[in-house]
């Protein structure tokens, strides 16, 4: 009530904040806000890459697939922004812990681009997608306590 009487009093109005800046400072977004652009941001990356995943089959439909499974990732991974705002999203991506999972998401998500785009290699922009499904998998999972470490004991026993 206090803030609201204050912005009107310093001539700002809750329409005048747009939802940019709301996004940046995840304070002033209700938690059932976030929460709900979260699941929107979330379900239309999964949509995304399924409909990314559909046009693989049709004639020349490699691009479309890198370009919406890409976006798809790419929306999904921000999606965690509306939770914890985004600053403390970079600020955790880059922890020593995840470091590695982030440079190589970020980096399968440019090749797969570039792959396509530039190189005009179709073949390998779909192994630098199976790698983006790796590494955000791996990228993911580092944010449940030991599930890298379950991981690991699990394939180290089906290898041995």
């Amino acid at each position: 009530m206090m803030d609201r009487l204050r912005s009107m009093i310093g001539g700002r109005e809750d329409e005048e904040v747009g939802l940019t800046a709301q996004v940046l400072d995840a304070s002033s977004l209700s938690y059932s806000t976030r929460v709900k652009w979260f699941v929107i941001c979330f379900a239309s990356g999964i949509l995304c890459s399924i409909l990314g995943t559909a046009l693989l089959f049709l004639p020349g439909g490699t691009k479309l697939f890198a370009v919406f499974y890409t976006l798809g990732n790419l929306a999904a991974l921000s999606s965690t922004c509306f939770l914890m705002g985004p600053l403390k999203q970079l600020k955790r991506m880059f922890e020593p812990t995840r470091l590695i999972a982030t440079c190589v998401v970020l980096l399968c998500l440019i090749l797969t681009l570039c792959a396509v785009f530039w190189w005009n290699k179709k073949g390998l922009a779909i192994i630098f997608c199976i790698l983006q499904f790796l590494a955000m998998t791996w990228y993911s999972i580092s944010y449940i306590p030991f599930a890298r470490d379950a991981v690991m004991k699990v394939f180290t026993s089906c290898l041995s």
